[in-house]
């Protein structure tokens, strides 16, 4: 069979040959391509093209060859299966976890991790260039990088087919492309030194001769020595199937349940309290609710876990009020699961997507279990926001602490606090500490937990920033520094306004979405600030997620 110089499979009599060709298309649903991987999206899906034609390959490794098939097609773009290695990436390793293949839950796994960490800096750099049209201090380069106009062809053609510059700008990014040598040392291992200058000069690798103020400076990924069992909290959506009670994660791209009796990334006591529930609840006959027809009882099982303290929470959440044997169901989890301190119930009968409903009671214990980031305590109750991975939380706030310069004089605005976690963290060094949260019940916790602490130079405010901020400013309160911590949508624009009027000589974000931050980082400049220096942070392991800290300072 004729093959095209991509390695195409002709066939031209086919209905999808007929249509490719008429849409003008190099490739058809079914053909089987050889193509070079040049990079990776942002939904770690590895990126190549068939005679300048973009497919996007589950799992497939920036700078491998691989033969692939076709499984839909766009004008601009389409999305193929990976069916052999033709030449592996020397970052390809075997996934540990027995259900990778099919679990949603982690998309990185079958990637080295210093690899890993090098394509997350790289990420973090394409957004700030190619959204927030920043300049980033070239530093030294290792092999295996694509040519730059070849990735930004790429970008326009995947702009143009999905229409999404904000998660697009970013969709192709090569393993350590314009990127620092692999990772070694202190930054391999997440720590950090305490004293280390938020401006000086690079913590690995080779140093760069230019002047900082030419532009930003981001620095290799902070990893972890331990990149497994990492995550605090289990969220496991319950089913059922022929031989009963199942309990797991979605299959990618799917609703339909994976049973899962141990997940790499979950401490390993959250795994033993989910087998032990779904144990427990195929002997006493619970019934798992059902998305399709709404009927049945048991929907979540989530589990929380404090580091520090080895508290544990179960959490039962139902499609209804009344569980039944809940008292047997009570003194097996004590008598079996001695580590549970708290045993709640949350009520959720809509028909939604989300897990919590609006009603939370205790059914056994105490309504929260405790955990340390650092020196500092924090009660987690029930549907408490706290971040998952508390190793790594301490790196992230060690590093906004730093990029704060806190002397012990200053004011300093948290101007999305959740429950305090960052605003406790700078209460240590600072001279006053004010949170402001929308969320009523955040608030009710972040002020428990500065008395929990002592902290009484900490006040928090319910609402919404850009409204309550310009009233401290009208009270007369000025903020030395400004920390956000906005949702992956970023800062609302007021409130960005709101910085730019309240002028603190340093403004310290705190990204969960390289894109987002991006964006806001080109508003606070064109407003007259200059970012200095951007810390990403893995704070979740073998996914495609990166947190990052940004420092800004006011010119």
């Amino acid at each position: 069979m004729n093959k095209n110089r991509s390695g195409r499979k002709a066939r031209p009599g086919s209905p999808s040959a007929a249509s490719a060709a008429l849409a003008g298309l190099p490739v058809a649903k079914n053909d089987e391509v050889v193509i070079d991987i040049i990079g990776m999206n942002h939904d770690g899906e590895g990126v190549g093209r068939a005679d300048g034609y973009t497919l996007f390959v589950q799992g497939a490794l920036p700078g491998e060859k691989v033969r692939v098939k076709v499984l839909k097609t766009k004008k601009q773009y389409g999305y193929a299966k990976l069916l052999e290695l033709v030449e592996a990436s020397p970052s390809r390793i075997a996934a540990p976890c027995p259900i990778y293949d099919q679990c949603g839950g982690c998309q990185l796994q079958h990637m080295d991790y210093t690899a890993q960490l090098d394509w997350k800096r790289q990420l973090v750099v394409d957004n700030l260039e190619r959204i927030g049209k920043l300049t980033v201090l070239r530093e030294p380069q290792v092999s295996g990088e694509a040519e730059e106009g070849e990735q930004a062809e790429l970008l326009a053609g995947e702009a143009a087919g999905r229409g999404d510059s904000a998660s697009l700008d970013q969709a192709v990014v090569g393993v350590g492309q314009s990127a620092e040598g692999s990772v070694t040392g202190s930054q391999a291992t997440g720590k950090l030194s305490a004293g280390e200058n938020a401006t000086g000069s690079l913590t690995a690798g080779a140093q760069s001769t230019e002047d900082p103020r030419d532009g930003i400076r981001v620095l290799p990924t902070l990893g972890m020595s331990n990149p497994w069992r990492y995550r605090n909290k289990s969220q496991v959506p319950i089913g059922v199937t022929e031989g009963g009670l199942v309990g797991g994660f979605y299959a990618r791209g799917s609703h339909r349940i994976i049973d899962m009796e141990a997940c790499l990334i979950q401490h390993e006591h959250n795994d033993e309290v989910v087998s032990r529930i779904k144990e427990l609840g195929r002997r006493l006959g619970i019934t798992a609710y059902d998305e399709e027809t709404g009927k049945g009882l048991l929907r979540h099982v989530v589990v929380k876990i404090g580091f520090a303290t080895q508290e544990m929470m179960i959490v039962l959440v139902t499609n209804g009020d009344r569980i039944p044997h809940a008292d047997e169901w009570i003194a097996a989890i004590r008598k079996e699961l001695p580590a549970v301190v708290s045993i709640c119930q949350n009520v959720n009968t809509r028909k939604t997507n989300v897990i919590f409903g609006d009603v939370t009671r205790v059914l056994w214990g105490s309504e929260v279990i405790h955990d340390y980031i650092g020196d500092v305590k924090f009660a987690i109750s029930a549907r408490s926001f706290y971040q998952v991975n508390p190793v790594q939380t301490e790196v992230l706030y060690s590093k906004t602490v730093e990029y704060a310069g806190l002397t012990g004089n200053e004011t300093v605005i948290d101007a999305y606090c959740g429950i305090g976690t960052i605003s406790l963290f700078l209460a240590q060094h600072a001279k006053k500490v004010y949170g402001v949260e929308i969320v009523k019940e955040a608030i009710e916790d972040a002020r428990a937990n500065a008395r929990l602490n002592g902290m009484d130079h900490v006040e928090f405010a319910v609402g919404a920033s850009e409204d309550v901020i310009p009233k401290w400013k009208e009270q007369g309160i000025e903020a030395d520094v400004i920390v956000v911590d906005p949702p992956r949508k970023g800062c609302d624009p007021r409130l960005l306004d709101t910085i730019l009027q309240m002028k603190p000589e340093r403004v310290v974000y705190v990204s969960c979405n390289p894109s987002t931050l991006a964006r806001d980082l080109r508003i606070l400049e064109d407003g007259g600030y200059r970012t200095v220096e951007v810390q990403p942070v893995d704070m979740f392991p073998h996914t495609v997620h990166v947190e990052s800290v940004a420092l800004l300072v006011r010119e």
